[in-house]
């Protein structure tokens, strides 16, 4: 096999030492902005619609509960604190696309593609609506992302994208040697900073009268008959007419769907803030957002105090799908990080990164968010966003309302909400797949991108990945 440009321009040992020196372990977006204290649910309460989980999916639930109906009395139980968990510790790519990008869509869904396309931009325009409406402060820039090549190879797979820049025309964008070309999609994503936006949205919610409960985890769902749903937590109760679930990542209350996500971890770098010298040396004055066109890709941006943001590449699934806190201090991929960061930027040699994390995502085998009902239409649940939710549960909080509403829309008739991803085996098969799918995108990788059998065979039953 070949080797990838991080292979071969790796910086030396010393200064990925002393980038990492004195790094915070910890979420830069969860450091940086002061949290509100919620109540703990005591008692017990009865409402209109509760919602578990207090990430966007959540969040965004609420708010469009209210916004459709300012009477109705919403609850919202989170088991820890609001924005806490992906929500507050993503890239904050807000990404207009529904389906994990154009061509992931059209091999599952030829015939909606194109509304699925438009309903993902009114979507994210229905997001800066919001947030320019309720003068939330959340960094939000629509820059767009731009996609660049680092291998030959993958310069073709972009010739033929909207927005196709060629290596003087991305040069003058970003100045990085490994930028081979580029496509910049302008109008399709925004960036912002991820837990002002989970924690401005909290604040929407409670100015439009939503309750709001944090270490309030939910334990079981009751439910006897056609009537009301009671929702069980340490401290209390909840009955409600109607339950929309936005747990993703974490152990489903719905033992059906316990199977159909993995949590898969991703690793991230916060560099310090840049001096204007440094800033100059790598250009980027449009701040998009930036990926590359690897299967195992990473993405960065800049944040609003010029600082950069750099992760992906590694994806970590730990036997049993089990989320816990130790699984983010993982040196091995932060290591990987700084050694790709330098490559990319070689000029910012001496640049120190003060924060290092990982989040958990909730990998679904299609790759973006599915959707259903159970207990006779009383709860809703949509999950399996695979990295997009930021965008998409928005569009996924409407569903949920419309499914709980009982209407038919133009929505719940999409086959892309209709349909179910394929579950995942049962251990031990989960983790011997997943690793396997890992490391054949690592040869892909450095094989000018050549997927082998195995990838081409999880591709023709449903379960192929397109990052």
């Amino acid at each position: 096999m070949g080797t990838t440009v991080f292979e071969r321009c790796r910086p030396a040992a010393s200064v990925i030492d002393a980038s990492l020196t004195d790094t915070t372990l910890g979420v830069f977006w969860l450091d940086d902005v002061p949290r509100a204290q919620h109540p703990t649910l005591a008692g017990h309460v009865t409402t209109d619609l509760v919602i578990v989980g207090g990430g966007y999916t959540g969040l965004w639930t609420a708010v469009r509960a209210k916004e459709r109906d300012p009477g109705r009395r919403v609850v919202l139980l989170e088991a820890s604190r609001i924005a806490w968990a992906a929500s507050g510790r993503n890239g904050g790519f807000c990404e207009a696309s529904l389906t994990h990008g154009h061509e992931n869509g059209l091999t599952r869904w030829p015939d909606e593609i194109d509304r699925l396309e438009e309903l993902g931009l009114e979507n994210l325009d229905g997001i800066e609506a919001t947030v320019a409406r309720y003068a939330m402060d959340a960094d939000f820039e629509r820059t767009g992302q731009l996609a660049v090549a680092v291998e030959p190879h993958q310069v073709e797979w972009l010739r033929d994208e909207p927005g196709f820049l060629d290596r003087e025309a991305v040069q003058a964008e970003v100045h990085s040697d490994t930028f081979l070309a580029g496509a910049w999609e302008r109008d399709s994503c925004a960036m912002v900073h991820p837990a002002k936006l989970g924690l401005e949205l909290a604040r929407v919610a409670i100015d439009l009268g939503v309750e709001i409960y944090e270490h309030s985890l939910v334990r079981r769902i009751e439910s006897d008959g056609p009537g009301p749903v009671t929702l069980v937590t340490a401290g209390g109760r909840v009955t409600a007419d109607a339950v929309a679930l936005g747990t993703n990542v974490f152990p489903s209350l719905l033992r059906r769907n316990r199977l159909m996500t993995v949590p898969v971890y991703d690793y991230v770098l916060m560099t310090e803030p840049l001096s204007p010298e440094q800033r100059a040396s790598i250009g980027w004055a449009n701040r998009q957002g930036l990926a590359d066109s690897a299967n195992q890709f990473h993405y960065y941006r800049l944040t609003s105090d010029d600082r950069i943001l750099f992760g992906g590449y590694d994806a970590v699934y730990h036997y049993g799908g089990r989320v816990r806190p130790e699984y983010e201090d993982r040196m091995e991929s932060h290591r990987r990080l700084a050694s790709h960061f330098f490559t990319t930027f070689p000029q910012l040699e001496g640049l120190r990164f003060t924060h290092r994390w990982a989040g958990a995502i909730d990998s679904s085998s299609r790759f973006c968010a599915f959707f259903g009902t159970a207990r006779g239409g009383r709860v809703a649940y949509a999950s399996g966003f695979t990295g997009l939710g930021v965008g998409a549960a928005r569009f996924a909080a409407d569903v949920m309302l419309d499914k709980l509403s009982g209407e038919t829309t133009e929505r719940t008739e999409l086959a892309m909400v209709r349909e179910k991803p394929i579950p995942f085996p049962p251990e031990p098969a989960a983790s011997i797949g997943v690793n396997l799918v890992r490391a054949a995108m690592d040869r892909a990788d450095h094989n000018e991108g050549r997927r082998n059998l195995f990838l081409k065979t999880l591709d023709a039953i449903g379960m192929g990945f397109d990052s």
